[in-house]
């Protein structure tokens, strides 16, 4: 009987590559299995940025209309089990650790053994543990791409795609229409296909109608509109009006929370969802890293883990919505395969001071080496952090009233200050790390 640390440890081994996109592994332990589809809603969500924004959305308005919900996304920031949720709780050990073990003997039984990535071996144990619930929905998260993800072995009962950039290049193609065909992939005959975004590559379009899949697009077969604090919704079923604001800050939310309605929508004719349970579930979202604002003894900390230039867009417009009396000092910890040079660019004008640090695992970068891609955008004091936690502690030494911080850059940045904050006693108790557990992998 390993504990969950031992078999987190053994999974980043067994496989020769941490990432290997492809189904016939996962099929083949499937077949082992006897797994059968899901027969109960599912909702699988794609795209380059959002997705957690949308799936955060859509679980919480199921939830507020009284359903049982599964919710698998990724990475983790501090526990492992985030990845994996029943009715918003991270799902019990005993469960996780009974679904690997069902794994693992489908893998070294039938024709042969069969070696699964990290992430195959999340992905299927939450297919599992979500089988074994009595859940009425399902929602799930792609990790990378769509076609070959993991999350692509379950057929949806809505399909979407929330927006596409330019990330994961070496994977998924080196343009936006080679990125959108990838994750064009989760789309099925005659499933709703969710386009959540105003301006996307034609080849979702081409793919969705090569398939019979009925289309719905932000700003055609459904859109929002302010009006004032509160906004509407209209869809292809449903004229809502006088909304409250999505829980979740910035500009791009409201996009983001009627992509999740949208999506929610599909599933009316199988479950009952009023407008009061939508209302209470925009409201009951909270996610950690996405502008995630904290006071700190007058201090305001801010952690994103905006990683690419899109989502290095998003952040800038929400420090610009929410000026400072004092300066911004940044604390950037980006891996080493993301673009530094667009993130520094889309940033630079809002960043009165710099720290660049060093992140950790396999695609982590060096701080110094962040330092030479970044400096040619940038106009601010720059410096070097050894890691994370020294970057903090540096912002922190020489922030006055009126100053705040934003820690900013990856799952794997934000994850290490929430844990330095918190060991200092800089935030509320009951938060802290549950398990440790090997570098996050995507």
């Amino acid at each position: 009987m390993r504990s969950l640390a031992d078999w987190l440890t053994h999974q980043e081994r067994v496989h020769p590559q941490s990432i290997d996109l492809g189904l016939e592994r996962l099929e083949r332990v499937l077949r082992r299995l006897d797994w059968r589809q899901p027969r109960v809603p599912v909702i699988t969500i794609a795209g380059t940025n959002g997705k957690g924004s949308v799936a955060g959305y859509a679980t919480a308005i199921l939830q507020a209309a009284g359903y049982r919900v599964g919710t698998f996304t990724s990475p983790h920031l501090r526990d492992y089990r985030e990845r994996i949720r029943i009715d918003g709780e991270k799902v019990a050990v005993a469960a996780l650790l009974g679904a690997f073990e069902r794994i693992e003997a489908a893998c070294h039984g039938g024709d042969g053994a069969i070696s699964l990535t990290f992430f195959e071996y999340n992905a299927l144990a939450a297919l599992l543990v979500f089988e074994s619930s009595g859940l009425d929905a399902w929602v799930l998260e792609v990790g990378m791409g769509g076609r070959l993800d993991a999350v692509n072995v379950v057929d949806p009962t809505v399909a979407v795609v929330v927006s596409i950039g330019l990330d994961h290049q070496e994977f998924l193609g080196t343009t936006p229409e080679a990125i959108a065909r990838e994750k064009a992939g989760i789309f099925r005959p005659a499933v709703p296909a969710v386009l959540g975004s105003r301006a996307m590559p034609g080849v979702l379009e081409e793919q969705a109608r090569a398939l019979g899949a009925p289309l719905k697009r932000l700003g055609g077969e459904f859109d929002f509109s302010r009006q004032g604090k509160r906004w509407r919704y209209r869809g292809s079923r449903w004229s809502l009006d006088d909304l409250p604001a999505p829980a979740l800050v910035g500009d791009i939310q409201y996009a983001n929370a009627a992509t999740a309605i949208a999506a929610v929508e599909e599933l009316a004719s199988r479950l009952e969802i009023s407008r009061e349970a939508i209302a209470r579930g925009l409201g009951a979202v909270h996610l950690e890293g996405r502008f995630q604002s904290i006071d700190v003894s007058g201090l305001e900390w801010i952690l994103d883990v905006a990683h690419n230039p899109d989502a290095a867009r998003v952040l800038a417009a929400n420090l610009k919505a929410r000026p400072v009396a004092g300066r911004t000092l940044a604390v950037c910890g980006i891996l080493a395969d993301k673009d530094a040079a667009g993130v520094a660019a889309e940033l630079g004008p809002w960043i009165d001071e710099w720290w660049m640090a060093t992140t950790l695992g396999a695609r982590g970068a060096d701080g110094a080496v962040l330092a030479g891609r970044m400096a040619p955008h940038l106009e601010a004091p720059l410096h070097i952090a050894a890691d994370i936690e020294s970057g903090c502690a540096a912002a922190l030494a020489v922030a006055r009233a009126g100053d705040r911080i934003v820690v900013f850059g990856s799952f794997h940045t934000v994850a290490p200050a929430l844990d330095w904050l918190e060991a200092r006693t800089r935030l509320p108790s009951g938060t802290l790390r549950e398990y440790t557990v090997p570098p996050r992998t995507p």
